[in-house]
């Protein structure tokens, strides 16, 4: 690669990038008070950095997820998870309501998606999956701003 090296922001704001660290510990900690399964919280952030396009992100949380005892097949057909029988209805509300809020410039979080999660979720999961999304979104931000290198090793 020619392209001139970026900075690393995370690195260049070490305060920022720890309270972003902070902010996550804490709707991982919402995610489990409200009942999320750790499995569908690893699936969640996979989703996000799916959708952002951010391989560094990708492989550490795919590689989390599989550690946790996530199967395989789940994981290759979440870009496709409303085709599938793979996922529970709990499941499948939080991806929903996890890619609008990703695709919030794409029209927003409609009545009709907020409402689909409402069906299904509690409050609380609610809050907790917008919570797990948006700190996902900025860490796919720091770590593709950044370019967090993925090297095939």
């Amino acid at each position: 690669m020619t392209e001139k090296q970026r900075v690393n922001i995370g690195k260049q704001h070490p305060a920022s990038y720890k309270a972003l660290i902070a902010l996550s510990a804490a709707a991982e900690e919402s995610a489990a008070v409200a009942g999320l399964d750790p499995l569908l919280v690893e699936l969640l952030k996979i989703r996000v950095s799916q959708i952002n396009g951010c391989a560094f992100c990708l492989r550490m949380h795919t590689r989390d997820a599989l550690k946790r005892g996530e199967k395989s097949d789940r994981i290759a057909v979440l870009p496709a998870w409303e085709e599938t029988g793979y996922f529970s209805e709990t499941e499948r509300a939080a991806l929903r309501l996890t890619e609008v809020i990703t695709r919030v410039s794409q029209g927003h979080v409609s009545d009709d998606d907020y409402g689909a999660a409402a069906a299904v979720l509690t409050e609380e999961q609610i809050s907790a999956v917008a919570w797990l999304a948006t700190v996902m979104n900025a860490f796919n931000r720091v770590a593709i701003t950044s370019r967090y290198s993925v090297d095939g090793g």
